[in-house]
This record gives C-alpha cells, structure tokens and sequence, in this order.
C-alpha cells in the first residue's frame, strides 16, 4: 500500500473554459489557458496553454488552435484528453522517470448534464487518472475563499467564470438553490468584438476583445479610479485596411451591459428560490463573487444596487475554484458533496 501511495499523485484541477489551473500540495502548479495547438497533416500536437494561446487567430491551414471547452463543458474530447495530459506533464514532480498514477478532483459546472459529466470524467481517466472525483465549481469556490459550508448558515456564491456563471446557495455541506446559466467571460468577449465591428467598423481578434475587458473593461460607466482609454489594433470592415482606435470604460460598459444584466436575472432568480431562513443568513452575510470575470471593476457595486444586498469579492476570485478544489482532494474519502 504505501508503495502504491508513492506512485500515486493527487492533483486538483479547476478545468475552466477560458483558464485550466491544477494544484499540487496546496500550490499551484500549472496555469494556463485552455487550448490546444494540433498540426493537421500529422495529428500532433504543437503546444498546449499560452504557446498555443500564442499561435490563435495566426495558423494556416496545416496548424488549428481548438479549445476543447465551450460553456463550461467539454466540447471535443480528444483534445480535452490532450489538453490535461499535457498539462500533467508541466507539473515539475522531483523524479521525471517514474510513470505515475492519479488521484484527481476536478470542478465541474452546477448545470452540467450527465452526458458531459462522463465526458469529464471519461477525459480525465484517458489523461491517467485512476481515481477521479467530480465537485461542482460554486461548492469548490465556497471552499476555496475559507467559507465553512458544513455549517447550517446559509452563504451566496457567485461565480462567474470563462463558460458558465454558477450561483449557488450553500448550507450544510450541500446547495440548497442553484442557477446555471453558460455565461461568462466569453460571452462578455462576445459582447466587445460586435460592439467593436458596430460602433467602430473594427474587426477584431478574441485575444484583442480579452485584452480589451482586462485593461479597460468596466460593468458601470461610473467608477472610481477610471483606467485610461486604451488603443485598439484591428482591421477596418469597409477599407479591410489595418488600423487603430481609442476605447475607453464606459463604451465597454455599454457593450456589455446585455450580459450583466442576464447575470444579474440569474441571481434574483436563485434568491427566489431560496428557502426564507437561509434568505435570513444572507441578508446578514451578504453575496461572494469568485471567478476571473468577477474582477470587472464595478460589478460588485452594480450587483450589490440590483439586488440590495451586501457583494464582496471573494479573496483571490480568479483562484477560489482551483483553491477550493484543492481542500476537497484532501478529504478525498470524507466530504459528502463528490459527485
């Protein structure tokens, strides 16, 4: 048995849309975008992660960028298979030769069917693991920024990551209301290039919309400490010529305003549902957001005028999943919400 302990890795992998992050001994291990870099004419792969990142929206026909998830969910499962056999592979263990088993936890979205939980599951026993655990991201997010969910007061998570936006009420080692709507930070991208191409007669790449919402992205026109106006490299739909444009907050919290909104119908439909005494509990402990696009500058306060509650950034939102992931491995054999 301890034999076998020692050829076995536990590693927890928050397996995001946008983002995958693993976690080994409580640190983390690998961060990288989801995606995969394949030459057609061999079927290899070329690069996983930023390399891969690097090359998208710039292959020829002999090279395609695919990112096996979309909405939170695995949308090709060879290449999702690729993606976290790879990623292993950066994780730097102390001795390289040894062919290791693992022991996985991986977060999943609350709305997921049964047929994309197996492909998950499926996706990581092709990958190596041996034993493979599933929880679902709001749970793991909880967990990640420190909240005692065993306990019988009632918390409000709001997670809003590159696929899916998670609201999840939580009590008692399990989720009481949930909503699940496959909007995120994708969506929000979305969002930007058709304003672009509307407002401005601009073409522009995924990468260049992502840019766009980290540098000067805002879910209110009105905030405090307002970033400056940034230029944005594109082609011109009527010319088809390459130039430049300044785009400021308050255009993308146009742009965007659509998608917040759904966000926002999302939460006040899981409070809906939410039995009164745990309505109680929130109304004292107010709403956490996690996830990558929870960092929006002004969502919280946006969110918080919408629905009159107490919002709070949960600390180090863009990791709580992948933190909260991570404390579910140790209590492989002992927390009650696995699926």
């Amino acid at each position: 048995m301890a034999l076998f302990n020692f050829l076995t890795k536990e590693i927890a992998i928050d397996l995001g849309t946008a983002n995958t992050v693993i976690m080994y001994n409580d640190k983390v291990v690998v961060n990288e975008p989801s995606i995969v870099a394949i030459d057609n004419t061999t079927n290899t792969v070329m690069a996983v992660g930023k390399k891969a990142m690097m090359m998208h929206g710039k292959t020829h026909e002999h090279i395609k960028t695919i990112i096996p998830l979309r909405d939170g969910v695995i949308a090709d499962f060879y290449a999702a298979e690729i993606m976290i056999r790879e990623f292993i592979k950066m994780i730097p263990w102390k001795n390289t030769i040894i062919n290791y088993s693992y022991r996985m936890v991986i977060g999943i979205p609350s709305g997921i069917t049964e047929v994309e939980m197996r492909a998950v599951h499926d996706s990581a026993e092709q990958a190596g693991a041996k034993e493979v655990k599933l929880i679902y991201e709001p749970m793991a997010a909880a967990l990640g920024i420190g909240i005692d969910v065993l306990d019988n007061t009632g918390n409000l998570i709001v997670d809003i990551g590159g696929g899916t936006t998670e609201v999840a009420v939580i009590a008692l080692g399990g989720i009481i209301s949930n909503k699940s709507i496959r909007i995120g930070g994708t969506e929000l991208n979305e969002d930007i290039q058709d304003y672009m191409r509307r407002a401005h007669n601009l073409s522009i790449g995924e990468r260049t919309a992502e840019r766009i919402k980290i540098d000067v992205g805002a879910a209110i026109p009105n905030i405090e400490n307002p970033p400056e106006p940034i230029e944005v490299n594109g082609r011109d739909i009527i010319t088809g010529i390459p130039r430049s444009v300044q785009v400021n907050h308050e255009e993308i919290a146009h742009a965007i305003d659509k998608t917040i909104s759904k966000i926002e119908d999302t939460v006040i439909s899981a409070l809906e549902n939410t039995p009164p005494e745990l309505s109680a509990d929130i109304l004292q402990n107010g709403v956490y957001l996690t996830g990558g696009s929870s960092l929006l500058r002004g969502l919280d306060k946006r969110l918080s005028s919408r629905i009159k509650l107490k919002v709070q950034l949960g600390e180090d939102p863009l990791l709580a999943v992948a933190r909260g992931t991570s404390v579910a491995l140790k209590n492989f054999n002992k927390f009650p919400f696995f699926i």
